[in-house]
């Protein structure tokens, strides 16, 4: 199955030769787990978990839209916080982008992160196609 790298021109690329953003093999797209970083490298964005989240629930949604899914084609997410008593605010961002029925979830507490202001990261495996 041919694989392809799927790129967003609003979600920044990480260096070559450490990860892709998201990659499609056949109906599916994979997602690395995204972090609030802004596009430039330089800084975290958002405050709390809350706002954390919604930045990362639009790079994810940007990424789905550029291998022509939308969010509703996501299957499973997996979410990483440092902090297990702030999972509801991570669940109501998520909210605010996936309606109906949500994908398969996991959440995970993390001792840490990337770096110490990342709160919260979340993976994504959506199904676009196929339907």
């Amino acid at each position: 199955m041919p694989k392809t790298r799927i790129y967003s021109p609003a979600v920044a690329e990480a260096p070559p030769g450490r990860w892709s953003n998201a990659i499609r093999a056949g109906d599916f797209l994979f997602i690395s787990g995204q972090v609030s970083r802004s596009n430039d490298g330089a800084t975290i964005e958002g405050r709390g978990e809350y706002e954390q989240a919604k930045i990362i629930f639009t790079k994810i949604k940007h990424l789905i839209e550029a291998a022509g899914g939308a969010m509703q084609d996501a299957v499973k997410m997996t979410s990483y916080v440092v902090d297990i008593k702030q999972n509801k605010e991570v669940w109501r961002a998520r909210q605010e982008f996936v309606s109906g029925d949500f994908p398969a979830s996991t959440l995970v507490e993390v001792s840490a992160l990337g770096s110490p202001e990342v709160l919260v990261e979340i993976e994504v495996i959506a199904h676009i196609g196929g339907k």
